[in-house]
């Protein structure tokens, strides 16, 4: 016997008079039907039934049927209704709706001559838009910026709707810092930089473990050999402008720090004890990370960036070469931070990009749960990076004994420029 509802039985589940409360089955299917009705122009029956869900204990599920009246509301011409339907949106738990509201209230805005609140709510929305929508909210950004008198922000807008994402201001940052410490440390009263930032081996052996990372800040003295700095950071701006522009401050910043740490650990465990300074290993860290996601996830960039990616095997296999030719160059910290760029970038999709491997994917095929697993599964990842490098530490400490000092600056070993 078949015991499924016919058709009398399932219009009355969504019949928008029903009265009580609704479950969560019947609340989706007035949607359905209300979203039916819309698209067959029925926009009183369809304002009925969205009005029945308003209300409903789950705030997607009314927040959907409160974005669902306002375009009831806004193709009947009442924009008006339709702006204070968007504006409930907003009064609820952050939802999927939250940024279609933020985007339908800036556009309503543009349309009634209000460009400053327009701005600030189309902010809100760039804050919250799916990677697709991101460079079309920049440019909206970039023309009301410039309707404002605002030239500045209208640039940088504009710059970012061509790639997406804004400024790599972290890159620069990371740049600037590292420029300082290190035209400071090339000052005749600098040496002390050295003396407590330079990869000693010994000292790190001895506890001192934030040389691991503050190598990486420190160069050659610049008045003796000014393009140890100038060509690491130049492959910095490079490198670090297209891991960040591929995943966001937020991921290169530890990204960067990790594959610091893992190429001064190489060192640290495999080298002599001659100090060393550079930020080339992390340099050859984000290298790494894009060899890694040029092969495994197929960002989708820009001419620019394409032609970056293609060239990041050959500029690796040089510099390598070099590194074993040439004595003086800590080749070990830059293997290290390959190593730890390269499985970095294997675990990490980007996430301010669209990728070719995310495209063969249907859209919404994954749930939740899947996604937290995979994020689960990079952490742990991360995780294991981390365990490496501190068994690297202890390997490395129980193998070295602390003895003597870090030599004059002029002495420390230097890390192949990777331009």
């Amino acid at each position: 016997m078949n015991d499924l509802p016919g058709p009398d039985s399932r219009a009355s589940l969504v019949d928008p008079s029903i009265e009580g409360p609704l479950d969560r089955a019947i609340a989706l299917a007035l949607l359905d039907r209300a979203d039916e009705l819309l698209e067959a122009g029925d926009l009183a029956e369809a304002a009925r039934h969205y009005q029945r869900v308003i209300g409903y204990p789950e705030p997607s599920i009314t927040a959907a049927a409160l974005l669902g009246l306002a375009t009831v509301y806004y193709r009947a011409d009442q924009e008006d209704a339709a702006i204070e339907a968007w504006r409930r949106v907003l009064q609820l738990p952050e939802t999927p709706g939250t940024y279609l509201a933020w985007r339908q209230l800036a556009a309503a805005y543009v349309r009634a001559g209000d460009l400053g609140a327009a701005i600030r709510a189309y902010r809100e929305a760039e804050r919250r838009a799916p990677v697709g929508d991101r460079a079309e909210i920049a440019a909206r950004l970039g023309w009301l910026a410039k309707e404002t008198g605002d030239q500045g922000a209208a640039r940088r807008y504009f710059a970012r709707s061509r790639t997406g994402v804004g400024m790599p201001w972290l890159t620069y940052g990371i740049i600037a810092l590292t420029v300082s410490v290190s035209l400071l440390a090339s000052l005749p009263d600098g040496s002390f930089l050295f003396d407590r930032l330079q990869l000693d081996k010994p000292a790190v052996a001895n506890g001192e473990y934030w040389r691991l990372f503050t190598a990486a800040l420190l160069h050659a003295p610049f008045f003796v050999m000014p393009f140890h700095l100038i060509f690491n950071m130049y492959a910095l701006y490079i490198a670090g402008g297209l891991v960040e522009q591929l995943y966001g401050w937020r991921v290169m910043a530890p990204m960067y720090v990790l594959t610091a740490v893992g190429a001064s650990t190489a060192s640290f465990v495999l080298g002599g004890d001659v100090p060393s300074v550079g930020a080339s290993g992390a340099v050859f860290g984000l290298f790494g990370v894009l060899l890694a996601v040029s092969r495994t996830h197929n960002p989708i960039l820009d001419r620019r960036g394409q032609a970056i990616l293609g060239q990041i095997g050959g500029l690796i296999a040089i510099n390598l070469v070099i590194g074993f030719l040439v004595p003086g160059i800590d080749n070990l910290a830059h293997l290290g931070g390959l190593a730890a760029g390269l499985w970095l970038g294997f675990l990490f999709v980007p996430g301010q990009v669209p990728t070719l491997s995310g495209m063969w994917q249907r859209p919404g095929a994954a749930g939740t749960g899947g996604w937290t697993l995979g994020l689960g599964l990079r952490l742990l990842g991360v995780v294991a990076l981390v365990v490496v490098i501190l068994v690297g530490l202890t390997v490395g400490t129980e193998a070295r004994r602390p003895s003597g000092g870090a030599g004059p600056p002029g002495s420390a070993a230097v890390e192949r420029p990777a331009g």
